[in-house]
């Protein structure tokens, strides 16, 4: 049986994506067509998760206009939302694609400040929305105004009512949340590096600091991911790998939003452990070839999953 899934998304944005022929100072650039999509990490976990056949209900703060276009792209793509009025603008998020090069550049704007009451009601709002096997994913940065307590509060808003709350965050933020109540964190090998405060050059090393922050009631699993060198996954009596897929980069946006979309999917199916890590780096490695703003497609996970061995450590 499908266990639900909610996502949280406390700084969303729309994705703007278009091209120039060459990026250059001082100079109007006449871009190319232009690509809208509901962006911010947990409504793209969402997105993931209902192209891989979930049925998600992804929970955000909106405001303004932009908030509105949000809305609608969110709705587009069939996933379920509960949105939270806030005084300020959603913000919007820009991707380039020069052309000439190849090189993708990425500008993230930083979003509005959200005063403490609405910060208040989007707790209000997940505390609502959860219950007994909720799987409970909060995913991207938060917005000024929003105390780096804030996943704190949402593992230990969780723990009593047996949800299992997914985090995918960095920095202060992901920190504090570590032994409040949170299930797994699947952080990449950047943030984990800057969790742990040290450089973990192997995978021996990675996993070693896994198992400590688990051992230490950190959390319960760890998926991390090593880019082209696939992904772990670690809990208390397993461990594993799976190696990445070979191809050429279209575009890097949404890749580890895909790769969790498709691993909390999987795990709410009640797969193993195994097949749920090797759907979800097919996943992440999906999102690749595709262009600007989109995610993973499922045609594209399944036949790159073929490729994918995973093996125990």
């Amino acid at each position: 049986m499908k266990e639900p899934i909610v996502t949280l998304t406390m700084n969303p944005a729309v994705d703007l994506c278009t091209s120039v022929a060459r990026l250059a100072p001082f100079h109007k650039l006449r871009c190319g067509e232009v690509r809208h999509d509901a962006g911010g990490g947990g409504i793209n976990v969402a997105r993931a998760a209902r192209r891989l056949g979930g049925d998600p209900v992804a929970i955000f703060p909106v405001g303004g206009p932009m908030g509105q276009l949000l809305e609608r792209l969110v709705g587009a793509e069939g996933v379920r939302h509960v949105s939270i009025p806030i005084s300020g603008d959603t913000r919007e998020d820009i991707t380039v694609d020069e052309v000439g090069s190849g090189a993708q550049y990425r500008f993230v704007l930083p979003g509005p400040t959200l005063s403490a009451a609405e910060s208040q009601r989007c707790l209000q709002k997940i505390s609502e929305a959860i219950s007994v096997s909720t799987w409970l994913v909060a995913s991207g940065s938060l917005p000024p105004g929003v105390a780096a307590s804030f996943y704190a509060e949402l593992g230990r808003l969780a723990a009593p009512k047996a949800a299992k709350c997914v985090l995918d965050s960095s920095g202060a933020g992901l920190k504090a949340a570590i032994g409040n109540g949170v299930y797994l964190i699947k952080p990449s090998l950047r943030e984990f590096e800057e969790l742990v405060g040290s450089a973990l050059p192997n995978d021996a090393a990675c996993l070693a600091a896994a198992r400590r922050i688990i051992a230490n009631g950190g959390a319960t699993l760890v998926a991390l991911t090593l880019g082209e060198n696939g992904a772990l996954l670690v809990g208390d009596n397993f461990a594993m790998s799976a190696s990445a897929p070979k191809l050429t980069p279209v575009s890097t946006v949404g890749a580890g939003d895909s790769f969790l979309g498709a691993l909390v999917v999987s795990l709410a199916r009640g797969e193993s452990n195994s097949d749920a890590l090797r759907i979800a780096v097919a996943a992440g490695a999906a999102a690749l070839l595709s262009r600007g703003t989109d995610l993973c497609h499922a045609a594209d996970v399944q036949r790159l999953a073929r490729e994918i061995e995973v093996r125990q450590l």
